[in-house]
């Protein structure tokens, strides 16, 4: 699981596992990282993660946020990110990839006459069950100058929208389609119904507005 190290002048404070798809930065007591202090905002930035992928949004605040020094509105966070927010500093460490199975794991292959009497064998391990994969799905454009468009959805994470004025995420799971707000003032539009900050799943036919344009998100057979 990816983390931030929440450090002032050198110092750490505290750390925090990125456990949320949703975690909110600021200096009111509702955040989930409240940092008291009249530099940051009452809802300073939030991080959006789905999957192995963070994004950090800065929220119209008073001061700005920087990462590695450079003012951001939005960034797609990497390991070893900085975030500069006043005084305080959150060093985004993205999730370690899963170590390599050591050599007792691997399969062990026994000849007749190689186990000695009295000795049980080693039991080979069973192999992990194949990792499910939801059905086939795409969008296809109901609007726009690209009204009729189709674009499947192959990848664990597919960005919809305009950068600037509203984005939007549809992740890939094994169990379903989940689509997200990741930035702008207003959410995305789905069945004609403004979503909120959580991931919401897609149903067959379900129509979904992002920065004016309306799209259809279907399951192919």
């Amino acid at each position: 699981m990816a983390k931030l190290i929440l450090s002032m002048d050198g110092v750490v404070l505290k750390e925090i596992p990125l456990s949320k798809e949703r975690l909110t930065i600021g200096r009111k007591p509702h955040n989930d990282i409240q940092i008291d202090n009249l530099a940051i905002s009452g809802e300073h930035a939030a991080i959006t993660t789905l999957l192995n992928d963070s994004f950090l949004e800065d929220l119209n605040s008073t001061n700005g946020t920087l990462v590695n020094g450079q003012p951001v509105k939005r960034h797609a966070l990497c390991d070893g990110d900085l975030i500069e927010l006043g005084k305080y500093r959150l060093k985004y460490l993205a999730e370690a990839a899963a170590p390599v199975a050591a050599d007792f794991e691997k399969t062990m292959i026994l000849r007749p006459g190689m186990v000695r009497p009295g000795v049980s064998p080693v039991p080979v391990p069973s192999p992990a069950p194949p990792v499910q994969q939801p059905a086939a799905a795409a969008i296809q454009l109901l609007s726009g100058a690209q009204a009729g468009r189709e674009l499947e959805l192959t990848k664990s994470l597919t960005t919809l929208g305009k950068p600037g004025v509203q984005v939007a995420v549809i992740a890939r799971r094994p169990h379903g389609y989940f689509i997200t707000h990741v930035e702008g003032g207003q959410y995305p539009v789905l069945n004609g119904r403004a979503l909120d900050a959580q991931a919401h799943p897609l149903a067959d036919h379900d129509v979904i507005e992002i920065a004016g344009i309306k799209m259809e998100f279907f399951f192919k057979t």
